[in-house]
């Protein structure tokens, strides 16, 4: 009977205790995911060239151009705007990846895996957002700090720089890298709560080109009011170095820019919760 026990024993597959599942470890994984990802390098490479590219392309026709003809555009001229010019591009870039993150999960059906290892299914969410956000803006911050330095180098040429001492400069370079970081929030927020591609992807377009058009055909009343609190309006005027009289501060657009993104993400833990993958 000794014996038999004891071959039963050695017999008896050894089992390693299970990890207690921390949000420590569910942010480890969505990086290892995030990381891993083609689509990722192609988004994030893609973004970095329209950021550069285009801040040794606008610079360079400006500087040829220049003066122009028309006396108001030499007045209203923003050096930090033309070497920003890429941000309108990358953002692009950035906005689809965030849907990508999570529409493509439930495209291939890991999001049942993911779920299933964490099934408070929420610290999935939030890991996402804070591994995207982190790398999105280590990302762009180097990005728009050497297109803006590109950029004025070049405009030198004809005395046209600014500096990053001056007035609004380093928010508006600074804020570029912010911006594309919460647009690509707002991006993964959409696809999180659309659980499509092409549906996220087009709500992302919606949001922040098709919906300024559509205002600027309402009447004047009405566009300009809304206009001012458009995402994409309150999103951008913090990159730009003289803020419009008209439109909310800097800083105060921001803040609801980021309002709207968080509204999304918000919707999407409630339907993550609610719902089945």
């Amino acid at each position: 009977m000794s014996t038999a026990t004891t071959s039963s024993t050695a017999l008896r597959p050894r089992t390693s205790p299970q990890k207690k599942v921390t949000q420590a470890r569910v942010v480890l994984s969505e990086w290892t995911k995030l990381r891993s990802l083609r689509s990722t390098i192609l988004s994030m490479l893609a973004a970095v060239v329209f950021i550069v590219g285009l801040s040794i392309l606008v610079p360079s026709v400006t500087v040829a151009h220049w003066p122009p003809h028309n006396p108001r555009e030499a007045a209203g001229f923003d050096p930090t705007s033309r070497s920003l010019a890429g941000i309108f591009l990358a953002q692009l870039a950035i906005g689809v990846l965030g849907v990508l993150l999570v529409t493509g999960e439930y495209a291939t059906g890991m999001i049942r895996a993911t779920l299933a290892a964490v099934p408070s299914r929420l610290p999935v969410l939030w890991a996402k957002a804070a591994v995207f956000a982190a790398v999105t803006l280590v990302l762009t911050v180097p990005s728009v700090l050497g297109a803006f330095l590109i950029g004025q180098s070049i405009l030198g040429a004809k005395h046209l720089q600014a500096g990053l001492g001056d007035p609004g400069v380093l928010r508006a370079v600074l804020g570029a890298a912010l911006y594309l970081t919460v647009v690509g929030l707002l991006g993964l927020g959409l696809g999180a709560l659309l659980r499509n591609t092409a549906g996220g992807i087009s709500a992302l377009f919606g949001v922040l080109f098709v919906l300024p058009i559509i205002v600027r055909f309402l009447p004047a009343s009405w566009a300009d009011p809304i206009d001012k609190y458009l995402p994409s309006t309150v999103g951008e005027g913090i990159t730009h170095v003289h803020a419009d009289p008209a439109a909310l501060a800097p800083w105060a657009g921001f803040a609801l820019f980021c309002g709207y993104a968080a509204v999304i993400l918000g919707l999407a833990a409630i339907r993550l919760r609610r719902r089945d993958a």
